[in-house]
């Protein structure tokens, strides 16, 4: 993984990215769908962060509000006494803390704690992006269709590829606008998409390469695999990851957000051996 970028200047800190980059979740909650309940505690959610970046992760994204198909949410008060705590033993570790919320408050909160990344899974909340702006934080975008309490019911597209990437298009001029020091955009894979809606994505990512963004994938442990592979514990959805992340690099990914650090690291290192990837491009 050696493709090396100019520092960025993220809220504040500069950052050196070289892509692919993994980028490592720690889900604060009870009921996400992979690790619910795993690192409720501050000292659990902080040695499991440190352990990503030692197995390879750059970038850790802290949640407190599962987005998972059906999940109800929680209130600002108790997503911010999740991560609030976090992101105050981690900020002055040497790695990217980035933090993933739907809500404007609570990514405030984050900001002036100072993470360096907001991962908006809401659509492109206006509040949200203002406040990426004012603190020149790092920006990704991800597509959605619905909330998580509905957005797998009935899912429909004329031509999924085509609209997500008009969605980003229609952002793009309000986005340049607010010029943030980087964007990337994320095509939503599990909300608000069935799996032909999912592999048609996959397939085609590199539709949505666009030189005023780069690109995010989140498909680690989702049940578009269960529904191909017949494994309805994500902790049985390892390979489905894998081969997800590195085609999705081949396609023009530049972040692979996943739960398997070592694996997906392990993954993306043979795949540029193999040159299955190129990390120059």
């Amino acid at each position: 993984m050696n493709r090396p970028v100019p520092d960025y200047q993220l809220n504040g800190q500069s950052i050196s990215l070289h892509f692919p980059a993994v980028m490592g979740i720690v889900n604060l909650t009870p009921d996400s769908f992979s690790d619910g309940g795993q690192f409720l505690s501050p000292e659990d959610a902080v040695a499991h962060a440190r352990h990503m970046v030692e197995q390879g992760a750059q970038i850790i994204d802290l949640g407190g509000e599962s987005t998972r198909p059906g999940s109800e949410p929680v209130s600002e008060q108790d997503e911010l006494a999740r991560v609030l705590p976090v992101i105050e033993r981690l900020l002055k570790e040497d790695f990217v803390l980035s933090l993933d919320t739907t809500k404007p408050a609570v990514a405030l909160a984050g900001l002036q704690a100072g993470i360096s990344i907001l991962n908006d899974v809401s659509g492109g909340n206006q509040e949200m992006l203002e406040h990426a702006s004012r603190f020149q934080a790092g920006y990704v975008l991800m597509h959605t269709q619905g909330s998580p309490q509905t957005m797998q019911d009935s899912p429909k597209y004329d031509d999924v590829v085509e609209e997500v990437r008009a969605f980003f298009d229609e952002k793009a001029e309000d986005l340049q606008a607010l010029e943030l020091p980087r964007l990337w955009i994320d095509p939503g894979i599990g909300f608000g998409k069935t799996l032909e809606h999912n592999l048609a994505l996959m397939r085609e990512l590199d539709e949505l390469i666009d030189p005023r963004w780069g690109i995010l994938l989140g498909s680690s442990r989702k049940s578009w695999i269960d529904h191909l592979c017949n494994a309805p514990d994500p902790i049985d959805r390892l390979g489905g990851s894998l081969c997800s992340a590195i085609g999705g690099v081949a396609r023009g990914a530049e972040i692979i957000r996943a739960h398997d650090v070592r694996e997906t690291v392990q993954a993306l290192e043979v795949a540029k051996g193999l040159a299955l990837i190129d990390p120059t491009e």
